[in-house]
């Protein structure tokens, strides 16, 4: 199994809205687990995990669906830039997702890959019960497309020290990237949409 990733611009995602249950079944039909649609702007982010060519087969659905809809990034295309998988919960009534978007800026690739190896190195890639489950942050066509499926049972209100090393975290971040969804709004004290999941 491989965890795929695509984008899509779309000015108009209505059309998507009104085919969900049949992009549904083509995509267990076609061995595309655990898949999702996710929009902000005009901005489709495409998740799911198969060991074909399901993937492909579900974006050229989604393509033929929305007029003028254009692919940015392919399934399979993407470069993983992040990873931790942590236990994958079967049974997704534990978990809530996370499924934000960034746009990095010029030259940054790089310098992004290398501030998450870092993070990866520092856990000693050791699997872990969570918050974090299913982890991965992807780059194509400029953007940072990141699913996660945080572990309910984790959820907390978060501390003093906590909210400190998020502050210092994103803060840093912003020099590398901008924020298209709005995670780090509270930092920032600017205005985001949240990001909405479509199918």
């Amino acid at each position: 199994m491989e965890r795929k990733a695509f984008i899509i611009r779309a000015a108009n995602s209505a059309a998507l809205r009104d085919c969900a249950d049949a992009l549904r079944t083509l995509a267990r039909e076609e061995g595309l687990d655990n898949f999702s649609v996710w929009g902000i702007e005009d901005l489709l982010l495409c998740y799911g995990e198969d060991a074909g060519d399901g993937a492909a087969k579900v974006c050229d659905a989604i393509l033929s669906k929305i007029p003028g809809a254009e692919l940015l990034a392919a399934p399979g295309s993407m470069r993983l830039m992040y990873h931790d998988i942590g236990i994958v919960r079967e049974d997704k009534s534990l978990i809530r997702h996370r499924v934000f978007c960034t746009h990095l800026k010029p030259g940054c690739e790089e310098e992004y890959k290398r501030r998450h190896d870092a993070l990866i190195a520092e856990r000693g890639d050791a699997v872990s019960e969570g918050p974090d489950s299913n982890f991965t942050i992807w780059y194509g066509a400029g953007y940072i497309f990141g699913y996660c499926e945080k572990v309910r049972s984790f959820d907390h209100e978060p501390t003093e020290a906590e909210k400190a090393a998020d502050i210092a975290w994103e803060t840093r971040q912003l020099e590398i990237m901008d924020w298209l969804t709005d995670d780090v709004d509270w930092i920032t004290g600017q205005k985001h949409p949240h990001i909405e999941r479509i199918v």
